[in-house]
């Protein structure tokens, strides 16, 4: 068969699949996200009913759906109100990092790593993932709750953390000089501090050059800004994600409505293709040899992350139930965890079934404690 026919053949049958899983969760109240991650495990390598040319597809798109997700999450904000959350929120990335980062660091000490492989496993507990909390709270209709902006700095301080972190880990898995880290580490901060300079005080003139001409001429505009933008960011080894965000931040008023507009339906496709693509790029039967030591790890990060949004929500003044929800709603680990256990694979190969575990386990139970966390019933008495 044609490649080009096979793709079309096994996508539009998992789009037809799919959308059945989705009207269920919709149907419960149910974020989508774990569906989406089992789906994609059932039809990937190793999995019940692999879709090989889809894999392939999915892996190349995925990244604009996390782009999309975030882009859309800043639109929810002003860049004002959330320089000063971030500001607030240090305290928070602090605590995150010593909850999170360290017992990952511990655990591959009894596992055994060396030290590259214990620094590459605090990177994989430590960081969230953006795309898959952004998606869940729009899901559960939460991004206008009390907590969602602790939750948003949190993440948002963990990504430009992870400028830092990256250029440290590649110098190390590769033993390259340090100079050359620290020159890679400076340029992720620049471009970091650059996009959050745009997004404060370029947002009228971004405002005149974008709200014109008909929906295809803007849709064509902000979607080829917002993916220069993530692009350079993750060109110098910041987050895509981040730059996506920070653009969000930049669009206010009509030009803000109209985005929303036209680019919801296109995030909700790419959005489903990127969930997808991580349990694609995971074979099942890699998983059964780590999976002792993976559901360790993540009942005791699932705790820790818990612990991390609880903090950040009280510094906020949020009550007890919206504490539970920020906790409960940064428990998922994701594309982040999988990349820095691909980057330390040469050294440490356990890593990468380890980490896809891992974000299996935390992708399907992230989204169902964040939902439960919701429930009245969880709060009565």
């Amino acid at each position: 068969m044609p490649e080009s026919a096979a793709l079309l053949i096994e996508f539009g049958a998992v789009l037809v699949a799919v959308s059945g899983l989705a009207a269920l969760a919709r149907r419960w109240a149910f974020p989508a996200v774990p569906l989406y991650l089992l789906a994609g495990l059932a039809l990937g390598e190793g999995g019940v009913l692999p879709v090989p040319a889809v894999g392939e597809f999915a892996g190349l798109v995925a990244s604009i759906g996390v782009v999309l997700l975030l882009l859309l999450l800043g639109l929810e904000f002003s860049a004002a109100e959330f320089t000063d959350s971030l500001r607030r929120h240090l305290p928070s990335a602090f605590a995150d990092a010593l909850l999170n980062a360290v017992p990952g660091a511990l655990a591959g000490a009894v596992l055994g790593l060396g030290w590259q492989g214990c620094l590459a496993l605090a990177g994989i507990t430590w960081v969230s993932s953006s795309g898959i909390v952004a998606r869940v709270l729009g899901d559960l209709r939460r991004l206008a709750n009390r907590e969602t902006p602790a939750v948003l700095s949190v993440l948002v301080l963990e990504d430009i953390s992870m400028a830092v972190y990256l250029p440290l880990l590649g110098a190390a898995v590769a033993g390259a000089s340090w100079g050359g880290a620290s020159l890679a580490l400076g340029t992720a901060l620049s471009a970091v501090a650059l996009a959050l300079f745009a997004s404060h005080r370029l947002r009228w003139l971004l405002g005149r050059l974008l709200d014109t001409g008909g929906s295809e001429q803007f849709l064509l505009r902000v979607l080829g800004l917002t993916l220069l933008v993530a692009g350079v960011c993750e060109l110098a080894h910041a987050s895509a994600a981040v730059g996506a965000f920070l653009v969000g931040l930049a669009l206010s008023g009509n030009v803000a409505d109209r985005t929303r507009r036209l680019v919801e339906p296109l995030r909700d496709l790419f959005a489903f293709v990127f969930f997808l693509a991580i349990g694609l790029s995971i074979d099942p039967r890699d998983l059964l040899p780590v999976l002792p030591a993976a559901l360790a790890l993540a009942a005791a990060t699932a705790l820790t992350k818990v612990a991390t949004g609880w903090y950040a929500a009280r510094r906020d003044g949020v009550g007890a139930r919206g504490r539970w929800r920020a906790g409960t709603a940064l428990i998922v680990r994701g594309e982040f965890s999988v990349v820095v256990a691909g980057l330390a694979a040469s050294v440490e190969p356990l890593l990468v079934p380890l980490s896809a575990a891992y974000v299996i386990i935390l992708g399907v139970v992230g989204p169902a404690a964040s939902y439960l966390a919701g429930r009245p019933s969880l709060h009565r008495g």
